[in-house]
């Protein structure tokens, strides 16, 4: 397995740079990927909801004001919101973290410091 970790960041949110300073304070060897200008692709996504042991539902942002705007009460299959969250990145929680076949969203950063153990 990689001991290489891979961000999907988004400089602007405070705690997506506070779990890349923690890679970059432990020394780890890791990857930045930011995820507003390479957004994931659905195949991307699934692996990415595998390695986090989620369901799509999950790392969707309903608290962005884009959610609630245009999302908030549709009734979307998983498939429907993989189109989604490609299309529209920043309803993606943040930052994820992965390591090998382990991902985490990082925040609260507890869970960064879990997978870095």
């Amino acid at each position: 397995m990689s001991d290489k970790y891979t961000i999907y960041h988004n400089p602007r949110c405070r705690k997506s740079r506070e779990a890349l300073n923690l890679l970059v304070e432990e020394g780890v060897d890791h990857e930045v990927v930011k995820y507003l200008e390479q957004p994931p692709t659905a195949k991307d996504l699934k692996l990415l909801l595998a390695k986090l042991d989620l369901k799509v539902g999950d790392v969707i942002r309903k608290e962005e004001r884009l959610y609630k705007e245009k999302y908030k009460g549709l009734d979307f299959n998983d498939d429907e919101w993989m189109v989604v969250l490609t299309e529209n990145p920043k309803l993606l929680q943040r930052p994820i973290v992965v390591k090998g076949s382990k991902a985490v969203i990082g925040r609260p950063l507890e869970n960064v410091k879990n997978l870095l153990n």
